[in-house]
């Protein structure tokens, strides 16, 4: 691939997603191009990139679900879940009125074993919430791995990683050679197609939002854009969950450790005022 073709494809996915590649992946983009070039029956990337840039928005959307990674599996990394279930649903239901809804957000869902290793938590946590009702919403760029999730269908391998036994037997049924998880886990979801470049001022007040192992992708000022607007769209009382390898050290000044967790995230106000300090202590 030259160098000019390459460096519209950087620009471009940067532009469109925020993902910052570099020119050190042209044979990763190139991989990842090339089965779109022959179902779309073009000839190279150039032109590929010619009619994306010039407003074909099905071959737009093509080259950021080709070129976006979607990397997960269930219950990912543990302590996440564990902070959910010990830790911030309590705090939660402590602090919000009896039959309040709340409100959850997996940003960057992928394929959807993130939001669905939720439900399965909240169903374990059936005593405590009494009947409370619980929302979770699930937002991805790709409209590709959107419908994956959708489908919940997952093969061998997905199934194998991260879920228990016990809960593949419980949620799941064999269809061919793959596993489809209930329908009734997945109306529990609302998946929707949402790009974190944009701003998310239609969508409400979350009481806790996902945002794991995406921003990794991004430079430091688009980190910090988006953690301006997840901080917008949090309760000031709510809990932001990250990758294992991200952080908002010197990146925002919106979000400070929880006092128990230092990997769970927090809006910084919670530092000046008495009330919330005392709900977490």
């Amino acid at each position: 691939m030259s160098a000019p073709v390459i460096l519209r494809v950087i620009d471009f996915i940067n532009k469109a997603a925020g993902i910052v590649l570099t020119t050190e992946k042209a044979y990763f983009v190139e991989a990842r191009l090339s089965p779109v070039l022959r179902e779309e029956g073009l000839p190279s990337i150039d032109e590929l990139m010619t009619r994306a840039e010039r407003g074909d928005r099905r071959l737009a959307q093509r080259v950021i679900d080709a070129l976006t990674t979607n990397e997960t599996f269930f219950f990912r990394d543990k302590t996440p879940f564990e902070h959910f279930r010990n830790v911030i649903i309590p705090e939660l239901l402590a602090r919000r009125p009896a039959g309040k809804t709340l409100r959850i957000w997996c940003a960057a869902c992928s394929s959807g074993q993130e939001p669905y290793s939720l439900v399965m938590v909240l169903d374990e946590l059936k005593a405590q919430l009494a009947g409370r009702p619980v929302e979770i919403h699930a937002s991805d760029i790709s409209e590709a791995i959107l419908s994956k999730a959708k489908s919940g269908i997952f093969n061998q391998f997905e199934v194998q990683r991260g879920l228990p036994t016990k809960m593949l037997l419980q949620y799941f049924q064999k269809v061919g050679d793959n596993w489809q998880i209930s329908p009734e886990v997945v109306k529990r979801v609302n998946f929707f197609k949402f790009n974190l470049l944009e701003e998310p001022k239609t969508m409400g007040t979350f009481d806790v939002i996902f945002c794991r192992n995406v921003l990794i992708y991004f430079d430091r000022p688009t980190r910090a854009k988006i953690f301006d607007r997840l901080a917008d769209r949090l309760a000031p009382d709510g809990f932001l969950l990250l990758g294992g390898a991200e952080s908002t050290f010197g990146v925002t000044d919106r979000f400070t450790s929880h006092p128990k967790e230092r990997m769970l995230h927090v809006p910084l106000m919670r530092r000046a005022d008495p009330a919330a300090r005392t709900a977490i202590a």
